[in-house]
Protein backbone atom coordinates (compact mmCIF):
# COMPACT_ATOMS: atom_id res chain seq x y z
CA UNK A 1 0.00 0.00 0.00
CA UNK A 2 1.14 3.36 -0.88
CA UNK A 3 2.53 5.45 2.22
CA UNK A 4 -0.04 8.18 2.81
CA UNK A 5 3.09 10.58 2.87
CA UNK A 6 2.89 10.51 -0.56
CA UNK A 7 -0.64 10.78 -1.35
CA UNK A 8 -0.92 14.85 -3.08
CA UNK A 9 -2.93 15.75 -0.23
CA UNK A 10 -0.47 13.72 2.53
CA UNK A 11 2.45 15.63 1.08
CA UNK A 12 0.30 19.21 1.43
CA UNK A 13 -0.69 18.28 5.25
CA UNK A 14 2.73 17.20 5.97
CA UNK A 15 4.41 19.48 3.75
CA UNK A 16 5.50 22.26 7.00
CA UNK A 17 7.78 19.63 8.72
CA UNK A 18 10.98 21.32 8.60
CA UNK A 19 10.31 24.30 7.04
CA UNK A 20 13.33 26.58 8.17
CA UNK A 21 11.14 29.94 7.21
CA UNK A 22 8.49 31.61 5.46
CA UNK A 23 8.07 31.29 2.01
CA UNK A 24 7.62 34.48 0.15
CA UNK A 25 4.58 34.25 -2.22
CA UNK A 26 5.11 38.33 -3.51
CA UNK A 27 7.04 40.99 -1.75
CA UNK A 28 4.56 41.81 0.90
CA UNK A 29 2.43 38.16 0.77
CA UNK A 30 4.39 35.36 3.01
CA UNK A 31 4.02 31.54 3.76
CA UNK A 32 4.21 29.34 6.60
CA UNK A 33 2.99 25.37 5.98
CA UNK A 34 1.08 23.78 8.20
CA UNK A 35 -1.75 21.23 8.11
CA UNK A 36 -3.52 24.45 7.20
CA UNK A 37 -1.24 26.87 5.78
CA UNK A 38 -0.98 30.58 6.99
CA UNK A 39 -0.58 34.07 5.46
CA UNK A 40 1.28 37.00 6.23
CA UNK A 41 0.39 40.56 4.55
CA UNK A 42 2.63 43.38 5.34
CA UNK A 43 1.36 46.87 4.45
CA UNK A 44 2.65 50.78 5.11
CA UNK A 45 0.09 50.02 8.60
CA UNK A 46 1.39 46.89 10.35
CA UNK A 47 0.57 43.27 9.19
CA UNK A 48 -2.23 41.27 8.80
CA UNK A 49 -2.57 37.34 8.86
CA UNK A 50 -5.38 34.80 6.53
CA UNK A 51 -5.48 31.91 8.65
CA UNK A 52 -2.99 30.82 11.51
CA UNK A 53 -2.36 27.16 11.30
CA UNK A 54 -3.23 24.11 13.25
CA UNK A 55 -3.76 23.92 17.55
CA UNK A 56 -0.42 24.47 19.01
CA UNK A 57 1.62 25.66 16.41
CA UNK A 58 0.84 29.17 17.22
CA UNK A 59 4.64 29.81 18.61
CA UNK A 60 6.20 28.03 15.95
CA UNK A 61 4.52 29.71 13.28
CA UNK A 62 5.11 33.11 14.35
CA UNK A 63 8.93 32.67 14.69
CA UNK A 64 8.60 31.64 11.02
CA UNK A 65 6.83 34.73 10.13
CA UNK A 66 9.23 37.10 12.57
CA UNK A 67 12.15 38.23 9.97
CA UNK A 68 9.20 38.99 7.45
CA UNK A 69 6.98 41.38 10.57
CA UNK A 70 6.57 45.19 9.39
CA UNK A 71 4.45 46.61 12.52
CA UNK A 72 1.53 45.09 15.06
CA UNK A 73 -0.81 42.37 14.00
CA UNK A 74 -3.85 44.65 12.77
CA UNK A 75 -6.08 41.96 11.46
CA UNK A 76 -6.10 38.45 11.42
CA UNK A 77 -9.15 36.81 9.01
CA UNK A 78 -10.05 33.07 9.58
CA UNK A 79 -11.50 31.73 6.29
CA UNK A 80 -13.31 29.23 7.96
CA UNK A 81 -14.05 27.37 11.23
CA UNK A 82 -11.93 24.39 11.04
CA UNK A 83 -9.09 24.10 13.70
CA UNK A 84 -6.40 23.75 11.20
CA UNK A 85 -7.48 26.73 10.27
CA UNK A 86 -7.59 29.15 13.49
CA UNK A 87 -6.20 26.52 16.07
CA UNK A 88 -2.98 28.53 16.32
CA UNK A 89 -4.44 32.29 17.17
CA UNK A 90 -3.53 32.35 20.56
CA UNK A 91 -0.17 32.07 19.89
CA UNK A 92 -0.28 34.68 16.93
CA UNK A 93 -2.65 37.41 18.40
CA UNK A 94 -1.71 40.71 19.76
CA UNK A 95 -2.76 43.60 21.53
CA UNK A 96 -5.39 45.29 19.32
CA UNK A 97 -5.40 42.47 16.61
CA UNK A 98 -8.69 42.13 14.71
CA UNK A 99 -10.42 39.15 14.53
CA UNK A 100 -12.57 38.33 11.46
CA UNK A 101 -14.76 35.98 10.20
CA UNK A 102 -17.64 34.71 8.75
CA UNK A 103 -21.12 34.81 10.00
CA UNK A 104 -21.96 31.60 11.44
CA UNK A 105 -18.26 31.29 12.68
CA UNK A 106 -18.89 30.70 16.58
CA UNK A 107 -22.10 28.63 15.56
CA UNK A 108 -20.03 26.46 13.22
CA UNK A 109 -17.28 26.00 16.39
CA UNK A 110 -20.20 25.00 18.31
CA UNK A 111 -21.19 22.15 16.22
CA UNK A 112 -17.85 20.41 16.61
CA UNK A 113 -18.01 21.37 19.98
CA UNK A 114 -21.19 19.46 20.65
CA UNK A 115 -19.96 16.35 18.84
CA UNK A 116 -16.89 16.28 19.77
CA UNK A 117 -16.51 12.91 21.30
CA UNK A 118 -18.30 11.12 17.79
CA UNK A 119 -16.10 13.34 14.87
CA UNK A 120 -13.02 12.35 17.67
CA UNK A 121 -13.25 8.34 17.15
CA UNK A 122 -13.95 8.82 13.53
CA UNK A 123 -11.18 11.24 12.42
CA UNK A 124 -8.82 9.45 14.58
CA UNK A 125 -9.14 6.57 12.44
CA UNK A 126 -8.37 8.61 9.41
CA UNK A 127 -5.74 11.11 10.74
CA UNK A 128 -4.16 10.30 13.86
CA UNK A 129 -1.30 7.81 12.13
CA UNK A 130 -0.38 10.99 9.47
CA UNK A 131 -0.02 13.59 12.07
CA UNK A 132 1.53 10.81 14.87
CA UNK A 133 -0.88 11.91 17.55
CA UNK A 134 -0.98 9.33 20.78
CA UNK A 135 -3.84 10.13 22.68
CA UNK A 136 -6.81 12.67 22.79
CA UNK A 137 -6.76 14.77 19.78
CA UNK A 138 -5.80 18.41 21.11
CA UNK A 139 -8.69 20.95 22.28
CA UNK A 140 -9.17 23.95 19.53
CA UNK A 141 -9.13 27.13 21.12
CA UNK A 142 -12.53 29.44 21.78
CA UNK A 143 -12.21 32.19 19.66
CA UNK A 144 -14.86 35.03 19.27
CA UNK A 145 -14.57 36.93 16.42
CA UNK A 146 -14.86 41.00 16.35
CA UNK A 147 -16.27 41.08 13.53
CA UNK A 148 -18.36 39.00 11.18
CA UNK A 149 -19.79 39.19 7.66
CA UNK A 150 -22.63 38.00 6.17
CA UNK A 151 -21.93 39.68 2.62
CA UNK A 152 -18.83 41.47 2.22
CA UNK A 153 -16.63 43.46 4.77
CA UNK A 154 -14.87 45.80 3.00
CA UNK A 155 -11.49 47.55 4.41
CA UNK A 156 -7.70 49.47 3.84
CA UNK A 157 -4.87 48.78 5.73
CA UNK A 158 -1.51 50.70 4.75
CA UNK A 159 -2.97 51.96 1.62
CA UNK A 160 -3.89 48.50 -0.11
CA UNK A 161 -7.58 47.33 -0.21
CA UNK A 162 -9.24 44.10 1.54
CA UNK A 163 -12.67 42.36 1.00
CA UNK A 164 -13.71 39.79 2.92
CA UNK A 165 -16.30 38.33 1.03
CA UNK A 166 -19.70 35.59 2.46
CA UNK A 167 -19.34 32.80 0.10
CA UNK A 168 -22.38 30.47 -0.56
CA UNK A 169 -20.59 27.58 -0.42
CA UNK A 170 -17.14 26.35 1.07
CA UNK A 171 -16.08 23.65 3.67
CA UNK A 172 -17.92 25.69 6.73
CA UNK A 173 -21.07 27.27 6.47
CA UNK A 174 -18.87 30.47 7.72
CA UNK A 175 -16.47 30.05 4.90
CA UNK A 176 -15.24 33.42 3.57
CA UNK A 177 -12.62 34.37 1.02
CA UNK A 178 -10.58 37.46 1.12
CA UNK A 179 -10.19 39.47 -1.92
CA UNK A 180 -7.63 42.41 -3.15
CA UNK A 181 -8.85 44.27 -6.19
CA UNK A 182 -5.99 46.48 -6.72
CA UNK A 183 -3.88 43.15 -6.92
CA UNK A 184 -6.16 40.54 -8.41
CA UNK A 185 -5.44 38.30 -5.43
CA UNK A 186 -7.37 36.03 -3.29
CA UNK A 187 -6.87 33.87 -0.47
CA UNK A 188 -10.14 31.25 -0.89
CA UNK A 189 -8.73 29.03 2.10
CA UNK A 190 -10.34 25.54 1.76
CA UNK A 191 -13.51 27.23 -0.30
CA UNK A 192 -13.02 24.24 -3.06
CA UNK A 193 -11.07 21.56 -1.31
CA UNK A 194 -7.56 20.84 0.39
CA UNK A 195 -6.04 20.36 -3.42
CA UNK A 196 -6.79 23.05 -6.15
CA UNK A 197 -8.50 22.04 -9.15
CA UNK A 198 -9.91 18.74 -7.80
CA UNK A 199 -13.13 17.05 -7.13
CA UNK A 200 -14.75 18.04 -3.94
CA UNK A 201 -15.97 16.24 -1.02
CA UNK A 202 -19.31 17.22 -0.06
CA UNK A 203 -19.72 15.12 2.61
CA UNK A 204 -16.98 13.82 4.37
CA UNK A 205 -16.38 10.53 5.77
CA UNK A 206 -15.09 11.92 8.76
CA UNK A 207 -18.52 13.60 9.59
CA UNK A 208 -19.18 17.10 8.82
CA UNK A 209 -22.10 19.41 7.63
CA UNK A 210 -23.40 18.37 4.25
CA UNK A 211 -22.41 20.91 1.27
CA UNK A 212 -24.42 21.31 -1.14
CA UNK A 213 -23.46 21.04 -4.92
CA UNK A 214 -25.74 24.11 -6.04
CA UNK A 215 -23.61 26.25 -3.21
CA UNK A 216 -20.15 24.75 -4.63
CA UNK A 217 -21.03 25.50 -7.91
CA UNK A 218 -22.37 28.99 -7.41
CA UNK A 219 -18.75 29.60 -5.13
CA UNK A 220 -16.80 28.92 -8.35
CA UNK A 221 -18.88 31.29 -10.17
CA UNK A 222 -18.29 34.00 -7.50
CA UNK A 223 -14.74 33.92 -7.77
CA UNK A 224 -14.64 33.34 -11.35
CA UNK A 225 -16.37 36.34 -11.99
CA UNK A 226 -13.63 38.56 -10.39
CA UNK A 227 -11.19 37.13 -12.74
CA UNK A 228 -7.90 36.53 -10.34
CA UNK A 229 -4.51 36.60 -11.07
CA UNK A 230 -3.38 35.40 -7.83
CA UNK A 231 -5.05 32.40 -5.87
CA UNK A 232 -3.53 31.26 -2.41
CA UNK A 233 -5.39 28.35 -0.94
CA UNK A 234 -5.53 26.70 2.29
CA UNK A 235 -3.05 24.34 1.27
CA UNK A 236 -0.44 23.53 -1.37
CA UNK A 237 1.47 26.82 -3.78
CA UNK A 238 -0.50 29.57 -5.43
CA UNK A 239 -1.86 29.51 -8.63
CA UNK A 240 -0.84 32.18 -11.05
CA UNK A 241 -2.00 33.76 -14.11
CA UNK A 242 -5.35 34.79 -14.62
CA UNK A 243 -6.04 32.49 -17.96
CA UNK A 244 -4.32 29.36 -15.97
CA UNK A 245 -7.22 30.19 -13.10
CA UNK A 246 -9.45 30.75 -15.22
CA UNK A 247 -9.17 27.63 -17.23
CA UNK A 248 -9.02 25.93 -14.10
CA UNK A 249 -12.53 27.22 -12.62
CA UNK A 250 -14.08 26.26 -15.90
CA UNK A 251 -13.21 22.77 -15.60
CA UNK A 252 -14.20 22.37 -12.31
CA UNK A 253 -17.42 23.84 -12.54
CA UNK A 254 -18.10 21.64 -15.91
CA UNK A 255 -17.08 18.39 -14.16
CA UNK A 256 -19.53 19.08 -10.84
CA UNK A 257 -22.16 20.17 -13.38
CA UNK A 258 -22.18 17.77 -15.17
CA UNK A 259 -22.35 15.00 -12.28
CA UNK A 260 -25.36 16.76 -11.12
CA UNK A 261 -26.48 16.91 -14.62
CA UNK A 262 -26.02 12.77 -14.74
CA UNK A 263 -26.81 12.18 -11.37
CA UNK A 264 -30.53 13.41 -12.01
CA UNK A 265 -31.11 11.91 -14.88
CA UNK A 266 -30.08 8.55 -13.57
CA UNK A 267 -32.51 9.50 -10.70
CA UNK A 268 -35.71 10.30 -13.38
CA UNK A 269 -35.04 7.35 -15.49
CA UNK A 270 -35.23 4.94 -12.17
CA UNK A 271 -31.59 3.80 -10.74
CA UNK A 272 -30.28 3.34 -7.80
CA UNK A 273 -27.95 5.37 -6.02
CA UNK A 274 -25.59 2.66 -6.01
CA UNK A 275 -26.03 1.91 -9.61
CA UNK A 276 -25.25 5.93 -10.49
CA UNK A 277 -22.19 5.72 -8.18
CA UNK A 278 -21.00 2.57 -10.31
CA UNK A 279 -21.37 4.01 -13.91
CA UNK A 280 -20.94 7.49 -14.21
CA UNK A 281 -17.88 8.67 -14.75
CA UNK A 282 -16.55 11.89 -16.42
CA UNK A 283 -15.24 12.38 -19.94
CA UNK A 284 -11.78 12.42 -20.11
CA UNK A 285 -11.68 16.94 -20.76
CA UNK A 286 -13.32 16.88 -17.69
CA UNK A 287 -11.21 14.89 -15.32
CA UNK A 288 -9.75 16.79 -12.13
CA UNK A 289 -7.79 15.23 -9.26
CA UNK A 290 -9.73 12.72 -6.58
CA UNK A 291 -7.81 13.71 -3.52
CA UNK A 292 -10.05 14.43 -1.16
CA UNK A 293 -13.33 13.93 -2.71
CA UNK A 294 -14.73 11.24 -5.29
CA UNK A 295 -16.92 11.33 -8.30
CA UNK A 296 -18.72 8.56 -6.51
CA UNK A 297 -19.57 10.36 -3.39
CA UNK A 298 -20.09 13.33 -5.42
CA UNK A 299 -22.87 11.13 -7.37
CA UNK A 300 -24.18 10.11 -4.11
CA UNK A 301 -24.14 13.62 -1.84
CA UNK A 302 -25.93 14.65 -5.02
CA UNK A 303 -28.37 12.00 -5.04
CA UNK A 304 -29.44 12.43 -1.37
CA UNK A 305 -29.47 16.21 -1.24
CA UNK A 306 -32.38 16.16 -3.68
CA UNK A 307 -34.26 12.50 -2.26
CA UNK A 308 -33.25 12.44 0.90
CA UNK A 309 -32.20 9.34 3.30
CA UNK A 310 -34.97 7.19 2.65
CA UNK A 311 -33.58 4.68 -0.65
CA UNK A 312 -36.56 2.23 -1.26
CA UNK A 313 -33.41 -0.75 -2.19
CA UNK A 314 -33.01 -0.88 1.04
CA UNK A 315 -36.37 0.08 2.76
CA UNK A 316 -36.54 -2.23 5.69
CA UNK A 317 -32.81 -0.82 7.29
CA UNK A 318 -34.38 2.68 6.41
CA UNK A 319 -37.56 2.54 8.01
CA UNK A 320 -37.09 0.82 11.04
CA UNK A 321 -34.09 0.91 11.12
CA UNK A 322 -33.27 -2.80 11.29
CA UNK A 323 -30.18 -3.64 9.30
CA UNK A 324 -29.44 -6.91 7.14
CA UNK A 325 -26.52 -7.68 9.53
CA UNK A 326 -28.81 -8.72 12.39
CA UNK A 327 -29.83 -11.93 9.99
CA UNK A 328 -26.02 -12.52 9.77
CA UNK A 329 -25.74 -14.72 12.42
CA UNK A 330 -28.93 -16.92 10.51
CA UNK A 331 -26.98 -16.63 7.15
CA UNK A 332 -23.60 -18.46 8.81
CA UNK A 333 -26.17 -21.14 10.44
CA UNK A 334 -27.48 -22.02 7.35
CA UNK A 335 -24.05 -21.97 5.31
CA UNK A 336 -22.65 -24.74 7.88
CA UNK A 337 -20.60 -21.91 9.48
CA UNK A 338 -17.95 -18.89 8.72
CA UNK A 339 -15.74 -21.38 6.88
CA UNK A 340 -17.98 -21.90 3.54
CA UNK A 341 -18.22 -18.36 3.65
CA UNK A 342 -14.48 -17.79 3.95
CA UNK A 343 -13.90 -19.88 1.20
CA UNK A 344 -16.01 -18.45 -1.43
CA UNK A 345 -14.97 -14.85 -0.15
CA UNK A 346 -11.54 -16.04 -0.71
CA UNK A 347 -12.57 -17.33 -4.36
CA UNK A 348 -13.74 -13.88 -4.81
CA UNK A 349 -10.83 -12.34 -3.81
CA UNK A 350 -8.90 -14.17 -5.62
CA UNK A 351 -10.65 -13.56 -9.08
CA UNK A 352 -10.52 -9.65 -8.59
CA UNK A 353 -13.87 -9.46 -6.49
CA UNK A 354 -12.73 -7.87 -3.63
CA UNK A 355 -16.35 -5.93 -2.94
CA UNK A 356 -17.71 -9.19 -3.18
CA UNK A 357 -15.48 -11.22 -0.89
CA UNK A 358 -15.32 -8.24 1.71
CA UNK A 359 -19.59 -8.56 1.72
CA UNK A 360 -19.30 -12.41 2.27
CA UNK A 361 -16.17 -12.18 5.08
CA UNK A 362 -18.60 -9.29 7.30
CA UNK A 363 -21.36 -11.45 7.58
CA UNK A 364 -18.51 -14.57 8.48
CA UNK A 365 -17.09 -11.83 10.98
CA UNK A 366 -20.41 -10.86 12.41
CA UNK A 367 -21.09 -14.49 13.88
CA UNK A 368 -17.56 -15.55 14.33
CA UNK A 369 -15.62 -12.03 14.64
CA UNK A 370 -12.23 -14.08 15.95
CA UNK A 371 -12.54 -16.42 12.34
CA UNK A 372 -8.93 -16.43 11.34
CA UNK A 373 -9.44 -17.33 7.61
CA UNK A 374 -12.62 -14.72 7.18
CA UNK A 375 -10.15 -12.65 8.56
CA UNK A 376 -7.73 -13.99 6.41
CA UNK A 377 -9.49 -12.74 3.37
CA UNK A 378 -11.14 -9.78 4.80
CA UNK A 379 -7.15 -8.32 4.62
CA UNK A 380 -6.55 -9.53 1.99
CA UNK A 381 -9.60 -8.08 0.20
CA UNK A 382 -8.73 -4.72 1.82
CA UNK A 383 -4.73 -4.65 0.26
CA UNK A 384 -6.67 -5.25 -3.55
CA UNK A 385 -8.98 -2.20 -2.89
CA UNK A 386 -5.54 -0.21 -1.48
CA UNK A 387 -3.30 -1.16 -4.20
CA UNK A 388 -6.41 -0.41 -7.03
CA UNK A 389 -7.05 2.94 -5.14
CA UNK A 390 -2.82 4.12 -5.78
CA UNK A 391 -3.24 6.10 -2.65
CA UNK A 392 -4.99 9.39 -4.35
CA UNK A 393 -7.87 9.64 -2.30
CA UNK A 394 -6.51 10.66 1.22
CA UNK A 395 -9.54 9.77 3.25
CA UNK A 396 -10.15 6.42 1.36
CA UNK A 397 -6.88 5.92 1.81
CA UNK A 398 -6.60 6.28 5.46
CA UNK A 399 -9.39 4.26 5.97
CA UNK A 400 -7.86 1.27 4.31
CA UNK A 401 -4.90 1.20 6.36
CA UNK A 402 -7.13 1.35 9.29
CA UNK A 403 -9.47 -0.98 8.04
CA UNK A 404 -6.36 -3.56 7.12
CA UNK A 405 -4.30 -2.64 10.14
CA UNK A 406 -6.87 -3.78 12.32
CA UNK A 407 -7.23 -6.93 10.73
CA UNK A 408 -3.60 -7.67 11.05
CA UNK A 409 -4.32 -7.16 15.13
CA UNK A 410 -7.53 -9.94 14.98
CA UNK A 411 -5.50 -12.13 13.32
CA UNK A 412 -2.90 -11.48 15.82
CA UNK A 413 -5.25 -12.05 18.57
CA UNK A 414 -7.00 -14.98 16.97
CA UNK A 415 -3.56 -16.92 16.45
CA UNK A 416 -2.37 -16.36 19.64
CA UNK A 417 -5.49 -17.92 20.74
Amino acid sequence: MSDDKQTPLGALVMAGQGQADAEAITDTIFMVKDISNAYLVTTADGDLLVNTGFIGNGERNKALFAPHRTGPLRRVILTQAHADHYGALPGLIEDGTEVIAGDGFSETCAFFDKLAPFLARRSGKLWASMTRRNGPPPVPPVVVPDITTAGTYAFEQGGRRFDVVKTPGGETLCSVFVWMPEERTIFTGNLFGPVWRAMPNLVTIRGDRPRLVRAYLSSVEQVRALEPELVITGHGEPIRGAAKIRADLDTMHAAVSYLERETIAGMNAGKTVQELMQTIVLPDELRIGEFHGKTSWVVRAIWEENAGWFHYEDGTTALFGSPRSVVDADLVELAGGAAPLATRAKAHSEQGRPLEALHLVEIALSAEPANADALTVRKAALEQLAAASNGSNLSETMWLKAEIADAESRLATSRDG
